[in-house]
């Protein structure tokens, strides 16, 4: 059943307790939470593969992402590991 993010959330709080929250999914999930302001820490792995698609993940959300800086870099052979906060 699918009731949309704020369901998702709230049963994840009452799972949850007092414990951390991690939200997986793609691009549009992401998106939406970021846009509701409920995101206080995004982590992003960056791998330089090319799928010819997909949705980018900060598009059309410019506003909320100005509300993040990054925290940490992680450099690795396969992957930069970029930490967000929210400021």
């Amino acid at each position: 059943m699918n009731d949309g993010i704020e369901s998702a959330l709230a049963q994840a709080r009452a799972s949850a307790g007092e414990r951390d929250i991690r939200i997986a999914g793609g691009a549009n999930v992401i998106q939406q939470y970021l846009s509701k302001g409920v995101i206080d820490e995004l982590e992003i792995a960056l791998a330089p593969v090319l799928f010819c698609g997909g949705r980018r993940l900060f598009e059309n959300i410019s506003d909320t992402v100005a509300s993040y800086k990054i925290a940490s870099v992680l450099h690795t052979p396969l992957a930069t590991h970029l930490r967000y906060i929210r400021v």
